[in-house]
């Protein structure tokens, strides 16, 4: 079975990043259903103004349509697919078997993490696998397309030929150490990173000047992780229940200083002011948008931030 032609393609994702241009992936949260179209719908709003879009795998360890079944809808709405891929529900067999399924179906990038544990999902008594970890999943990746060989030894022929990607957490404590681990994770593969949201930019700065002081963005792609926050509910979630990311007081009172009726549009500003400045730092090479549920708002908040779609239209 060949890969369908629309997977095919020296462009986005990896031309972006191998031109220099400023980069721009989104997320897209599969159904929670046997629904065909909400993954297309959330695609099309993207197509033109992002140059891949994530597929999350049972994000927050709540069960929803496989990323590789929902990679292949966003390939078939005309966005380029990375198909994310946990180290939670699978041993080093079936993670293995899920990459090769990937590259046999063309697509071009895949994203390894290591995967929320199932006590914080809809499955809390779900058994965790977690064989592997996220740099080990990044370089069995890596031993799999570059030396063509899983990790019994065996050889892979024809081997996979996608690009690689990894997360990171630039604010998770012991911070001093974030750096570091990017750097396990570039050591072992990694040739694009996609980071947690980032709200305190001085913060995020000095995270890439580490970066940057050890070479890493030399090696690897850093996307930082952006996106609008619409409600004050929204703001005290993230600020007290998500571990790892700094919000700022300054977001706090500029979201708590406008009516109510403006706290979505102020959340969406703020995003907006927050890519700007961090297309100002050295070392980042583009955006990651993470607005679910909210696709319809990303080409407005990167066209106000100067990110054109004309750059990334087919």
């Amino acid at each position: 079975m060949s890969a369908p032609p629309q997977l095919r393609t020296a462009g986005g994702l990896r031309g972006a990043l191998a031109s220099g241009r400023f980069a721009v992936t989104a997320e897209i949260g599969p159904p929670r259903g046997v629904d065909p179209h909400s993954v297309g719908q959330s695609a099309a709003l993207l197509r033109g103004w992002v140059d891949a879009a994530n597929v999350t795998d049972n994000q927050g360890a709540h069960v929803r349509l496989s990323s590789l079944a929902g990679s292949l809808l966003t390939a078939e709405a005309g966005v380029e697919p990375v198909m994310q891929l946990t180290c939670r529900d699978r041993n080093r067999i079936a993670l293995q078997s899920d990459l090769i399924a990937a590259a046999t179906l063309g697509i071009p990038n895949v994203l390894l993490l290591t995967g929320d544990h199932p006590r914080f999902g809809d499955h809390p008594d779900a058994k965790p696998v977690f064989d592997l970890d996220s740099v080990q999943l990044v370089w069995t990746a890596r031993t799999m397309r570059d030396d063509g060989l899983l990790l019994s030894g065996r050889p892979l022929d024809p081997r996979p030929g996608f690009l690689i990607g990894a997360v990171e957490n630039p604010f998770a404590p012991p911070t001093d150490f974030r750096a570091a681990r990017l750097g396990k994770k570039v050591a072992a593969g990694a040739e694009f990173c996609q980071t947690q949201f980032v709200f305190d930019v001085a913060g995020f700065a000095r995270f890439m000047t580490e970066v940057t002081d050890r070479g890493l963005d030399t090696r690897c792609a850093v996307l930082a992780g952006v996106g609008p926050i619409r409600s004050l509910r929204a703001y005290e979630f993230i600020r007290t229940k998500v571990p790892g990311i700094h919000v700022p007081d300054e977001v706090g009172r500029r979201l708590r200083g406008v009516p109510a009726d403006r706290v979505a549009a102020e959340g969406v500003a703020i995003c907006v002011e927050t890519i700007q400045a961090l297309r100002e730092i050295p070392g980042v090479a583009g955006v990651h948008i993470m607005a679910f549920g909210y696709e319809r708002g990303i080409p407005e908040i990167l066209e106000r931030a100067g990110l054109e779609r004309s750059a990334r239209a087919g």
